[in-house]
């Protein structure tokens, strides 16, 4: 994707817009440095021509004191402009980092298992922190040292003709060598920087399964993929690294070839007595000054090489577009919801169907038992429920409203999910059950706790409700982990209700106290119990049992039960666990 200067304007202009006030100062600071730099050489000709006419001790002493303190000035508004860039740049990349992360948090499933945390992590944090000296200091300082080269430029024709004249070439052909040998590098600094998000998205799939790698054994296997990626990355980095370096190098042979140039015409203009010995210092210092600009510039631009890998992988990012498409047209309302598949046809990116049109139906408040082996299909459908993918065809219903008609945040406020593996952040107890919504108070939260017999095991607890939880909720049981999670639930009080195996991991005793919470849970609200166990289906009221996507029996739990013939008597007199192993 090749990036135009009006997208690299439209990037500075939405991140920088809001910091204006920042900026203003920046270039007023920057143009007196450019002012600053312009003086002093005018100040030391003055001096050595008036040495050499032996003026008065008094005027030379001075234009030192003057040439000290532009010098000092000079250099403290080089700090203050380093401050206040580095602050505009971080500024505008934390903002930067803030909409990525909330856009790929937006982005569909499908995404997410295309790319790797570790990978989406670089692009994120690695890709936006190329991006700090562009935002600073990059238009600004371009701007400004285009100024100054200007300006020396004016000076050195007044100077004479003839030096201006060279000098311009000079800095023509300066400029043209060192913009191609930035071209020509800006591809593969892009290439370096995939090359580090694939090494980060390794790193970080690894790190998360160390345990299992460990102690199965994986360990060398490991060093030795990370060894290929980091031999990767080398051979992408040195090339890239020569190629930012030979324009650096170069640089400084223009620049010495400047100085010759300068010193030359100096000796054959004072030779003729057109000019004094202080203005052939002056031509030196000028030259040295224009090399100032040449070399910020030329520096800028293989900031621009780095910038310009990142941002487009940036845009791409931002570009990437997720597969559900909201099309709102209805909000729900409070209360348990009905829910309805109408022929339902669902397989992930062009495989075999996973769900094959499949039609069921929940009223309100009643409570579907989902049956099945593993691989029919029953996680699929709950992801469906979320609108984590949509069907092929066929539609899925809340209170008589497709799903594609419903905000995804109104959906997902209105429905719950309990699986078998509880997220758990490492943050605070009630960050971990508000999801970080401060607006819920903790009488609320204690209440809830009580409920499901959590306060003694917050009470134990160092600082309450503002103790920090372990990542991962090590040290937690399965049973207190699941107790949060329907804590959780409680908190944000849905009509619909989805339980996925929540209780197939624990022991008799701790399921019994789980069984207790289940049913307080699901008071007043629509459940759909995806279960293995005997003693959850006894709760539910209608039954769907799935076989490769279809459903093969559906029916009022009762009357399945009474029926010989019907499968799910079968697997009751069978033992449910052992059938659906």
């Amino acid at each position: 994707m090749k990036i135009s200067i009006s997208q690299y304007f439209a990037l500075l202009s939405k991140y920088l817009r809001p910091q204006w006030r920042r900026v203003a100062v920046l270039v007023v600071i920057v143009l007196a440095g450019i002012c600053l730099s312009l003086i002093n050489p005018q100040i030391l000709r003055y001096f050595i021509d008036s040495a050499g006419a032996h003026a008065p001790l008094q005027s030379l002493a001075l234009a030192g004191v003057l040439y000290l303190v532009v010098a000092i000035t000079g250099q403290l508004a080089t700090v203050v402009e380093s401050y206040i860039g580095e602050n505009i740049g971080l500024v505008a990349t934390n903002q930067m980092r803030a909409d990525l992360t909330v856009h790929v948090l937006s982005l569909d499933p499908g995404f997410h298992n295309a790319h790797t945390p570790g990978e989406l992590i670089e692009r994120v944090d690695g890709d936006v922190a190329t991006l700090g000296n562009f935002f600073s200091r990059f238009v600004v300082r371009v701007f400004a040292n285009g100024l100054l080269l200007v300006g020396v430029l004016i000076l050195l024709f007044d100077l004479d003709w003839r030096v201006g004249a060279v000098m311009t070439i000079f800095t023509s052909i300066s400029f043209a060598l060192l913009t191609s040998l930035n071209n020509v590098s800006s591809r593969r600094w892009r290439i370096v920087r995939e090359a580090t998000a694939q090494l980060f998205g390794f790193l970080e799939e690894r790190i998360s399964g160390v345990e299992d790698i460990r102690s199965n054994g994986g360990t060398a296997y490991v060093l030795r993929r990370f060894a290929e990626h980091s031999r990767k990355l080398l051979r992408m980095t040195i090339p890239a690294a020569i190629m930012g370096s030979a324009s650096w190098q170069a640089g400084w042979l223009l620049f010495g070839i400047g100085t010759v140039t300068a010193l030359a015409m100096g000796i054959m203009l004072y030779s003729t007595g057109a000019v004094t010995i202080g203005t052939i210092f002056l031509m030196y210092s000028y030259t040295e000054v224009l090399n100032r600009p040449i070399e910020q510039i030329s520096r800028q631009m293989q900031d621009l090489q780095l910038a310009s890998a990142g941002i487009t992988r940036i845009r791409e990012l931002f570009n990437t577009r997720s597969a559900i498409v909201e099309d709102v047209r209805a909000t729900l309302t409070e209360g348990p919801l009905a829910v309805r598949f109408e022929d339902v046809l669902f397989g992930y990116d062009g495989e075999e169907p996973v769900i094959r049109h499949l039609s069921l139906s929940v009223d309100p408040g009643e409570r579907l038992g989902l049956l099945g082996r593993t691989g029919s299909g029953k996680t699929t459908l709950t992801r469906l429920m979320f609108r984590f993918f949509d069907p092929l065809s066929g539609a899925i219903r809340l209170n008589d409203i497709d799903l594609r008609h419903l905000a995804t945040s109104d959906l997902r406020n209105h429905v719950a999910i309990v699986t078998q593996d509880i997220q758990l952040f490492h943050a605070s107890v009630r960050d971990n059950l508000t999801f970080f919504d401060r607006s819920i108070p903790d009488a609320r939260i204690l209440q809830v706790l009580d409920e499901l017999g959590l306060r003694e095991w917050l009470q134990r607890l160092p600082k309450g409700l503002d103790s920090r939880l372990a990542p991962g909720g090590t040290g937690l049981s399965a049973g207190e982990s699941q107790l949060l999670a329907f804590a959780r639930v409680y908190l944000k009080n849905p009509g619909l209700v989805i339980l996925d195996e929540a209780s197939s991991r624990l022991d008799p005793a701790t399921e019994h106290r789980l069984e207790q919470a289940i049913d307080r849970l699901l008071r007043g609200r629509t459940g759909i119990i995806i279960a293995h166990r005997l003693a959850t289906v006894q709760r539910v009221d209608h039954i769907v049992i799935l076989d490769s996507g279809a459903c093969v029996e559906s029916g009022p739990r009762e009357q399945l039960a009474r029926d010989p013939q019907s499968r799910f008597a079968q697997l009751m007199r069978t033992g449910l666990e052992e059938a659906l192993a």
